[in-house]
């Protein structure tokens, strides 16, 4: 089953290691650092133009990305039922 994050970016849910709340979770250092060490390394990507809500960290062979979006939370979850 696809997930569809924003915009054109859509990712199989068999890759999905956690989704998670923005605005709660950058507030330790730890996260805002692994989304900073992410960024640099050229694997977070923006999937939308508009305010970031939350982000989901995705491994696909070895690689860790984590794809920042403007979809709430539970707006993912509901898309994602089986999932979860």
């Amino acid at each position: 089953m696809y997930i569809h994050l924003g915009e054109r970016i859509s990712i199989h849910d068999s890759t999905v290691i956690g989704v998670f709340d923005l605005e709660n979770t950058t507030i330790g250092p730890d996260t805002r650092s692994y989304l900073k060490r992410l960024e640099q390394e050229g694997k977070a990507v923006n999937v939308s133009t508009e305010m970031p809500k939350s982000f989901v960290v995705c491994q696909e062979q070895g690689v860790e990305t984590a794809y920042i979006s403007s979809i709430s939370v539970a707006t993912l979850k509901k898309r994602a039922k089986t999932m979860f």
